[in-house]
């Protein structure tokens, strides 16, 4: 009998949610004052969420790393968010997105979940537009929308290429309407350093201010763990240089289970990797590819040419490029999901074809000279010019893409010198979400009571890969319309309990072990900085735990993360002291998280004996190179238990996946 319990509602699919809000215990108006909510982590997850829960009248903490809520990692989330509301009439609905996203996530996620992400998906853009988010329209003033990779719709509502960022704002200019009427106390430049539990439920957390170095506890009725994703256990990635793991690692250690921790997805549209020295990778949107078009050179000749630079681009004739994605994907062509784009990526690098004259020779193009024309010409037609001439066709079809991408055009002229107007961009997959994090139920609860996980910093709606669009939908659907029902149905007990006091043996303890730490990191007499084991984990994972791994490969990462572990604790440097701000004592407690999540996704990776979304397995590959799922052993949730500092004794428990309502096939996109 498996020791989770997702507490999924009976019932027909469409009406589980309704029905389950319907019989929840709730805690009425004038109760809510009395009581506290922790949200840790303030981007579209917890900015939502801490803004829904104060307007409601509870008394919200939020805490951020960063010095405002405004800086949070969703701001990077560029193309779009996705909802269900059919404006083209193209055949869009709940049900298609909810397949979709399952689809997409190869048949790795909860049902129940998904659909109810679906549901609630078209309450999201009507609630971000009363908040004045400037999202896209088209002529008649109707919200606009756009494709993205592995659906056949147009459903992804943007403003421009800063989607992300203007949600951001959305949320965070209600929250600062709660911050101003006393309801949310904000904790900027505070990082979460331990969850602190009295009597089996979670009661609270101890906190360091980043500025001043002070240890601090603050007390709950219930924390929320809204704290993003750990692709930055890659050192290089597409996140943040602060995001990290650190708060659902260390719920992870007092009791909440783990779930698909190598569940990592690779973003296929990033700026290639220019050299060793590099700290931080950039993404181009993924809208990018509704317009761009993918391709290397036929002639492995002309790679090495464009290598060596003796040939550009542009000067490839259209019959010697290989747009391998519409080749191999005609369906969908360059609208592939983003693994089945990435290892295609991969495969043509590995075979000689890359463009790009780094280390590893790995780059392709993303060229947006046939959208150039193909527009220009429509907007001569509608202009009434007849016979254009090339340029006009090209100042007009240029003008096009600027108003719709000319923000991320001008990101990527800066950082690499090229026009991607005139030259192709160039582009490779790279580390960018992770579909892994901490188990919860339907409720999003975790195994620790009163731990409520939202956002990318929880497992449950993408599965083994996460489509397009489908983070900022995730996330504002966590925090505005869903946590704040279920998290009543576990408050609704707490209305007599009064204030939690910190000064328990249970704060007292949690707080020792934090000054106790700091104490070593800043006393260790060690040779090398935090970044030197950040970056030598960060190669063992790209390397082995990456987009293909093996069974060879994953068990020398296991025992080659195990090394980095010992040298780490035993020879690591952080210079500073305590009392105010000292970056590299951040680092040093987040790379200590990283190491041991490492492990245990090369654990979970060598224990899942298949391929399926982003966890790639090249013993699992059918004879066309795709992934090869086994449903009849791993249709399940794998969910870690942590047992000790040796992280190879975690004790794996199972949620097994029950499809009642569509058909779980082979994921094609032929």
């Amino acid at each position: 009998m498996s020791k989770l319990d997702s507490k999924i509602p009976a019932g027909p699919l469409k009406d589980k949610w309704k029905n389950h809000k319907d019989h929840m215990n709730l805690v009425a108006p004038n109760n809510r004052d009395k009581i506290d909510i922790i949200v840790v982590g303030t981007g579209l997850a917890g900015g939502s969420a801490a803004a829904t829960l104060a307007e409601q009248g509870y008394n919200v903490k939020a805490f951020c790393y960063q010095d405002s809520p405004r800086r949070a990692h969703s701001i990077a989330a560029q193309g779009g968010i996705n909802a269900a509301k059919n404006y083209q009439g193209d055949g869009d609905s709940t049900y298609r997105l909810f397949y979709d996203t399952i689809k997409g996530g190869d048949y790795r996620a909860r049902e129940a979940n998904v659909y109810r992400l679906a549901e609630v998906s078209a309450n999201i853009i009507d609630q971000c537009v009363s908040q004045g988010v400037p999202f896209g329209r088209d002529y008649g003033g109707q919200l606009d929308n756009r494709s993205f990779g592995g659906v056949q719709v147009k459903r992804t509502f943007y403003a421009k290429g800063q989607t992300g960022q203007q949600l951001l704002l959305g949320a965070y200019s209600s929250m600062s309407r709660q911050i101003g009427k006393g309801r949310i106390k904000m904790y900027n430049r505070h990082e979460m350093m331990e969850l602190v539990i009295v009597d089996g439920k979670a009661r609270g957390i101890i906190a360091r201010n980043l500025v001043t170095g002070e240890i601090e506890r603050h007390s709950a009725h219930a924390v929320v763990i809204a704290s993003g994703g750990y692709g930055n256990v890659y050192f290089l990635s597409t996140n943040a240089m602060g995001s990290n793991v650190s708060a659902a690692w260390k719920i992870h250690k007092k009791g909440a289970y783990f779930a698909n921790p190598c569940y990592v997805q690779i973003h296929p549209t990033c700026i290639p990797v220019h050299g060793t020295q590099q700290s931080k990778l950039t993404l181009m949107s993924e809208s990018l590819r509704n317009s761009g078009r993918i391709w290397v050179p036929k002639n492995i000749e002309d790679s090495v040419a464009i290598r060596e630079g003796k040939l550009r681009p542009e000067n490839i004739k259209e019959e010697d490029r290989d747009y391998y994605l519409e080749r191999r994907y005609p369906a969908f062509g360059n609208l592939v999901p983003r693994d089945v784009a990435s290892r295609a990526g991969k495969e043509r690098c590995d075979a000689g074809y890359g463009i790009e004259n780094n280390d590893t020779k790995e780059g392709v193009y993303l060229d947006f000279s046939t959208e150039i024309i193909k527009k220009g010409k429509e907007a001569a037609i509608e202009k009434h010019i007849h016979n254009p001439t090339d340029q006009q066709i090209y100042d007009l079809g240029k003008a096009w893409v600027e108003e719709k991408y000319g923000n991320l055009f001008v990101m990527y002229e800066k950082i690499t010198a090229d026009d991607p107007y005139k030259t192709p961009m160039k582009i490779y997959p790279a580390v960018h979400y992770t579909m892994g994090g901490v188990w919860v139920d339907y409720n999003l609860q975790s195994t620790i009571p009163g731990c409520f996980v939202i956002g990318e910093a929880n497992f449950s709606d993408h599965g083994a890969n996460r489509l397009g669009a489908s983070a900022l939908m995730q996330g504002l659907a966590d925090g505005y319309f869903v946590l704040p029902y279920t998290i009543a149905d576990y408050l609704s007990a707490d209305i007599r309990t009064g204030a939690i006091p910190t000064t328990s043996g249970e704060f007292d303890q949690a707080e020792k072990e934090i000054k106790d730490k700091v104490d070593f990191f800043l006393n260790n007499k060690g040779t090398h900085s935090v970044d030197y084991f950040h970056k030598k984990l960060g190669h063992i994972m790209w390397n082995k735990v990456g987009m293909g791994r093996t069974p060879e490969g994953l068990k020398e990462a296991i025992a080659e993360i195990a090394q980095v572990k010992k040298e780490f604790w035993a020879d690591v440097k952080v210079p500073g002291d305590a009392d105010g701000m000292n970056t590299e004592l951040e680092k040093a407690f987040r790379v200590a998280d990283f190491i041991e999540l490492g492990q245990l996704m090369a654990i979970d990776a060598l224990h899942r004996n298949e391929s399926c979304g982003g966890h790639f397995r090249e013993d699992h590959a059918t004879p066309e190179g795709e992934a090869e799922r086994d449903d009849v052993n791993f249709k399940y949730v794998g969910a870690w238990e942590y047992q000790t500092d040796d992280i190879t004794t975690e004790v794996l428990h199972k949620e097994d996946l029950i499809y009642e309502n569509i058909e779980v096939k082979a994921r094609s996109y032929k």
